[in-house]
């Protein structure tokens, strides 16, 4: 079974908090990802956001529309693939996947400010819980790091 934890984001938005997620999977614990979105034009934004989001360097990444992906250490999409043998999966936006059991670590990350995401989100860890996966739920905390508030 996976590992999947949950990400309330309650102070900062997505677009602080994957890039720092994504950094510290690639970097520092030599894993690939796999992000995928909950919609094309979302997948754009943060396809635009992760070349640009700091100014000391970028996350190396790809899509389908760019191609290599064997060779992406994390890549993007809004359909179950995994082209890359990642064996992080970030789902953000809503977005679904089935076929959680093939990755080591499943991270949902949903805005907290948006009544639809955290039913979502509450819809989903209720059946990860009935497939028997190690879930826990972590909260944003003021100074911007992460609460573990729960587990199952």
């Amino acid at each position: 079974m996976s590992e999947i934890r949950f990400y309330h984001l309650t102070r900062r938005p997505l677009e602080d908090a994957l890039p720092v997620m994504l950094e510290r999977t690639v970097n520092r614990d030599r894993r690939r990802a796999v992000v995928m979105a909950g919609s094309e034009e979302r997948l754009e934004a943060l396809n635009a956001h992760l070349w640009t989001y700091n100014d000391r360097g970028f996350l190396p990444h790809g899509s389908k529309r760019d191609g290599r992906g064997p060779r992406q250490p994390i890549w993007l999409t809004t359909s179950e693939e995994n082209p890359n043998q990642a064996a992080v999966l970030f789902l953000v936006d809503g977005a679904r996947a089935d076929g959680v059991d093939t990755y080591d670590l499943v991270c949902t990350l949903f805005d907290g400010n948006d009544p639809n995401a955290v039913a979502l989100a509450r819809k989903q860890w209720s059946g990860f819980k009935d497939d028997g996966h190690k879930l826990t739920y972590w909260q944003q905390t003021e100074r911007g790091g992460w609460e573990k508030r729960a587990e199952a």
